[in-house]
């Protein structure tokens, strides 16, 4: 998960990938995130990414158990369709994710940009919130939109006092708002924040 090729991020469409993951069923969820490839070194790692998750109040999965199917995207960088490298939760002070999973909550699954056509470096997230585990996890009603805000709001605001430094910046263009092609059926604003971490 290292490597930074002196670029922000390349947009997945233009090397004939696609900002949706694949959720099956011919149905994708946006990635409405991106960890810039700008970002310091170690954020861009795997052990960095978790740092930082774990900063504004994420973790690994309960009992390091993944529940559920792996999603893939194809972020045209030539490595195809590639399944998720981490998924990631919300983290409650108590219960920890474990909670997350039995009454749901915000979570991200984690891509990277690395292969030889388009090698950012840069993390893609796809972001959204979701029901507890007796509606079978799925998407809350404008969740995608829920999920990226509140991942920019943990950003901007958790981490006053310590030494990452998040600049986030909103992105138009990359996604096509509404809810053609996405998963439940649930439209989104098509804005990705854009996050530059750096440690100081």
């Amino acid at each position: 998960m290292d490597g930074r090729g002196g670029v922000a991020y390349y947009n997945p469409t233009a090397g004939g990938g696609s900002m949706l993951i694949d959720a099956g069923d011919g149905y994708g969820e946006p990635m409405n995130v991106i960890i810039s490839g700008l970002s310091s070194p170690h954020v861009l790692t795997l052990h960095g990414a978790i740092d930082f998750a774990r900063a504004i109040g994420f973790s690994k999965e309960c009992f390091g158990l993944h529940l559920g199917g792996y999603m893939s995207a194809d972020l045209g960088d030539g490595n195809g369709w590639v399944n998720q490298t981490i998924e990631l939760r919300q983290d409650y002070a108590i219960g920890g994710t474990c909670l997350e999973s039995l009454i749901g909550g915000n979570h991200f699954r984690i891509f990277v940009q690395n292969g030889t056509v388009a090698d950012s470096g840069a993390l893609f997230l796809a972001v959204s919130r979701e029901e507890p585990i007796t509606e079978n996890h799925d998407v809350v009603p404008d969740g995608y939109d829920i999920g990226r805000w509140c991942q920019q709001r943990l950003a901007k605001h958790g981490l006053m006092g310590s030494n990452i430094i998040p600049l986030p910046k909103n992105v138009t263009g990359l996604l096509a708002p509404g809810a053609d092609g996405i998963n439940h059926d649930i439209a989104q604003d098509g804005i990705v924040t854009l996050l530059t971490v750096t440690i100081v």
